[in-house]
C-alpha cells in the first residue's frame, strides 16, 4: 500500500520548504506519475513517500567519491578531481 502525503507533510519529512518542493523539485527530480500524483486531474499534488524515499539519495550517490572508486574510475583527490593510478 502506498502512503500519499500532502506538500507540507513531505516539507516536514525532508526537511525542505514547501514552496521549493513546488518551483524546484516538482517535474526535476519528482516527477508527475512516479513520486506524486493529481487525483482526480485536479491541482492538488500527492506524494508518493515509499517512491521518494526510494529515490532520495540516488542524485548524491553517483557523486560519492566511494562510488568513482567502486566504479574505478580513480582516487578521489581534494581538488574534486580523480586521480588514475
Amino acid at each position: 500500500m502506498q502512503t500519499y502525503i500532502t506538500t507540507d507533510e513531505l516539507a516536514t519529512r525532508i526537511h525542505y520548504d514547501a514552496r521549493t518542493i513546488r518551483t524546484r523539485l516538482k517535474d526535476a527530480v519528482l516527477l508527475e506519475g512516479v513520486h506524486y500524483i493529481r487525483p482526480f486531474g485536479g491541482r492538488k499534488l500527492l506524494f508518493i513517500w515509499e517512491a521518494i524515499q526510494r529515490d532520495i539519495g540516488k542524485f548524491s550517490a553517483g557523486r560519492a567519491p566511494n562510488a568513482a572508486v567502486a566504479r574505478g574510475a580513480g582516487i578521489p583527490m581534494a581538488s574534486g578531481g580523480l586521480i588514475h593510478g
